[in-house]
This record gives structure tokens, C-alpha cells and sequence, in this order.
């Protein structure tokens, strides 16, 4: 697996940029869409990390990291302040993810979740027991000028011609020229997946742009209906998410242990046959040991089985992004009906 790494120097940026502009103060990343791996020329691709989307600004010594969502997480991530004196002589925006470790070196959101929200000195003491790496993929700004427009090849160029010392708390990511073989990589080392990026293209803040395409690596089991939500406003009536379970034991009336709810996946004339064949069985009484407290739940007898698309589970035993892919018509048989993407 070939890995695409372009050396260079420090100041002599060696593209063009374009628009002359003072170091963006707000800005929101540009996003991946899902797809399946592109083929041919022209591409390049990268790890999918499982970590925390954030701009990184960097100008006069100081640095400012903000969320996929703008909010400034500087303070939750101390680690990563000297990057502001790495990059001291720069004016620069930069775009990466922050991604926390397990213990075998592989990224683990659940870890990067322990970190959020945490300020001050409980921060660095979080940082001290559970570091985290900014892996930066992207450059936006440099020393006064827009370089957003410039296509990937010449964006990364200039990334890899910044200094970032010999620091471990933060990284360039390695491109590669052969997607099906990252892919196949991430999928035996049981990791999320991959972006793959035009190299001729933009960087188009905010956007989901089909120039950058997200694959990942996901798993499809079954698991018994116990229940739903509501849906919200005109589908208030109808089915909003169904509250998935497995159960505690051997026999057909074991209790359920709820391990998440799939809100996603679902077309209209799935929800309302979904609606169809589970109100008849509503009971006030939960199936589930662990029950989630959902106020509006509606819970059932009936024990059916469906198939479900989820990335992974969590450290508490819960799906993550699980999404309806179709009814199990006979327990004992796992092909599902048809009616839901």
C-alpha cells in the first residue's frame, strides 16, 4: 500500500494562492458524503478517524480550536497548544481531527468522549491519563491568503511544507493511491473506513461535497423490537425510532437488554406497516431489564426481529448509528423483507 508523503521547506510555499485575506475567525469544515470507494485517477484517500472534527487557527504565538460546530474547544484539548509555537511564525488555518487511543493503538471514540465538556485543570489532568492527536489533513488559510481555491494536491503541498516539529501530539495524515487496499486494511484492522478526496478539488467550507467521499466499514445483525418512539410533529402518531434488544437469556420469553434505538433507514410506507403490525401488541409494561427511561416509549409483547446496520458497539453495550434495514419475517430465518434502504 503505497503512501503519498511530499516533503518540502518551511517558508518557500511553492503554489500560487489567490485571494489575499486576513486569518478567517469563523468558519465551518467542508464534509464528506457517503459513497461507495471511487476508482480510476485523480483520487486520493486517507484513514477515516474516529474522532472529533476541528479547525485549528493559528496566528502571533496564540491558537484557537473550534468544533465542527464553531464552538471553541481549545481549553478541552491543553495537549495541543503547542502546536501555537510549533507554527509560531505562521498565520494558518488548518483542518483536521482530534482522535483519542485505546490501549492497542487504535482510535476510540468512547475515550475522545471522556474529554469533551472539560475545562481548566480537569482537563489537564484528563489530558495527562488519556492524550489525544490532532491529525491535520487540510490547509485554508497561510500567512495572508486564501488557499482554499487551490485543488488538494497543492493544499496538501503546503501542509507538508509546514515544520510541525517532532512533537507526538500531532501529525499530517498519510494519503494513499490504492483505495481498495486501505479499505480492505481498515476493515481487517476493524477500523472505520475511508474518505477519499478529488485531487483537483476545492476546499468548499460548509459544504457536503461528492469531491470528498466517505466509506465505511459497517456491520448488519438482528435484533427484537421491544418497542418506539414517537415520531415528532405531523408524525407524532407514527413511529420515530424503534427501541432495539437482545435478549438476557435463553427462551422465548427472556427479557430484553436495550442496546439503542434506529431512527434512520426507514421510508414512509416502511413506518406506517412498522405502525400496523406493532400497535396491536403495545403494553404498558417494559421488555427491557435496563429500560432507557424514554417518557414516550411505546413498548410490545410480540417478539419481532429486524435487521439493523450500526458502525460499532460502545464501552455501555449500545449501538452506535444504527439504522432500520428491514423486518426478519421468520425469527429463525435472517432474510429481511424488502421496503427500507
Amino acid at each position: 500500500m503505497h503512501s503519498k508523503r511530499q516533503g518540502g521547506c518551511n517558508r518557500g510555499h511553492g503554489v500560487g494562492v489567490t485571494a489575499q485575506e486576513e486569518l478567517p475567525r469563523a468558519m465551518r469544515p467542508m464534509l464528506a458524503t457517503v459513497g461507495p470507494l471511487p476508482t480510476g485517477d485523480g483520487w486520493v484517500h486517507e484513514l477515516k478517524w474516529d474522532g472529533v472534527r476541528a479547525l485549528v487557527a493559528i496566528e502571533g504565538g496564540t491558537i484557537r480550536i473550534t468544533s465542527r460546530n464553531g464552538n471553541d474547544i481549545t481549553g478541552t484539548f491543553p495537549e495541543l497548544s503547542g502546536l501555537a509555537t510549533t507554527l509560531g511564525d505562521h498565520a494558518v488555518l488548518l483542518d483536521g481531527e482530534i482522535v483519542a487511543f485505546d490501549a492497542s493503538g487504535k482510535p476510540a471514540f468512547g475515550r475522545i468522549q471522556e474529554r469533551l465538556g472539560v475545562q481548566g485543570h480537569h482537563a489537564s489532568i484528563r489530558a495527562r491519563a488519556n492524550p489525544v492527536v490532532m491529525v491535520l489533513f487540510d490547509v485554508l488559510h497561510l500567512d495572508g491568503f486564501s488557499t482554499r481555491s487551490l485543488p488538494l494536491r497543492d493544499r496538501r503541498r503546503l501542509l507538508e511544507q509546514l515544520d510541525f516539529g517532532s512533537a507526538t501530539n500531532w501529525r499530517t495524515s498519510d494519503q494513499h493511491d490504492d483505495g481498495r487496499q486501505l479499505l480492505d486494511a481498515t476493515k481487517g484492522a476493524d477500523l472505520e473506513g475511508v474518505v477519499s478526496k478529488r485531487l483537483d478539488a476545492p476546499y468548499l467550507p460548509a459544504a457536503r461535497s461528492t469531491s470528498w467521499i466517505k466509506v465505511k466499514n459497517l456491520t448488519v445483525d438482528e435484533f427484537v423490537i421491544g418497542g418506539w418512539v414517537p415520531g415528532e410533529g405531523a408524525n407524532g402518531r407514527r413511529i420515530g425510532a424503534l427501541l432495539l434488544g437482545v435478549p438476557e437469556h435463553d427462551g422465548r420469553d427472556a427479557p430484553l437488554r436495550f442496546i439503542g434505538r434506529a431512527g434512520t433507514g426507514f421510508t414512509m410506507a416502511e413506518i406506517d406497516r412498522l405502525f400496523a403490525l406493532l400497535a396491536p401488541d403495545r403494553t404498558a409494561q417494559t421488555p427491557f431489564v435496563n429500560d432507557p427511561g424514554e417518557p414516550r416509549a411505546r413498548y410490545v409483547t410480540s417478539r419481532h426481529n429486524c435487521r439493523v446496520e450500526y458502525r460499532e458497539w460502545t464501552t455501555q453495550g449500545i449501538l452506535r448509528f444504527p439504522s432500520y434495514k428491514g423486518l426478519v419475517l421468520d425469527p429463525h430465518n435472517s432474510e429481511p423483507t424488502e421496503g427500507a434502504d
